[in-house]
């Protein structure tokens, strides 16, 4: 199994369908707390996501890229969403280009030890064709 750390939950429930900039705030399934967003463009993705009712998982699974000789764990990469029904991670990434270079190696080390994984990652021009398509907050 390349799954480290099991932790997320499934999103099966969309909200009512009054535009994507009015959806509620997110409401735990099972009790647990909402999902605690890296960022807004992760909190307005998942938004798009409900809008749509695209079930998700909130960094569900921490892939193991690198151990070192004692096997302890030297770099591992945790995507943002996973896509249960199409079996596809999804990282969304907001950084300045000079910091994307970083993400962009982990991904191709994943992609490596991982090839039955897929991954797609949403770079920030990405985010921002979103954010004006649907007009969501991305403000801070």
């Amino acid at each position: 199994m390349y799954q480290l750390w099991p932790y997320g939950r499934v999103r099966t429930r969309c909200y009512p369908a009054r535009g994507v900039g009015e959806i509620a705030d997110f409401q735990a399934d099972s009790g647990r707390e909402p999902p605690r967003f890296a960022n807004d463009a992760e909190r307005e993705c998942a938004k798009v996501l409900d809008f749509y009712g695209v079930p998700w998982e909130y960094e569900p699974h921490t892939f193991v890229l690198e151990e070192d000789g004692d096997g302890r764990i030297v770099q591992a990469f945790t995507p943002d969403f996973f896509l249960p029904e199409q079996n596809l991670y999804l990282e969304i990434t907001v950084m300045k280009q000079r910091l994307v270079t970083r993400k962009n190696r982990k991904l191709r080390k994943l992609r490596e030890r991982y090839p039955e994984v897929r991954v797609k990652l949403f770079y920030k021009r990405d985010i921002e064709r979103l954010a004006q398509r649907y007009r969501l907050d991305l403000a801070s």
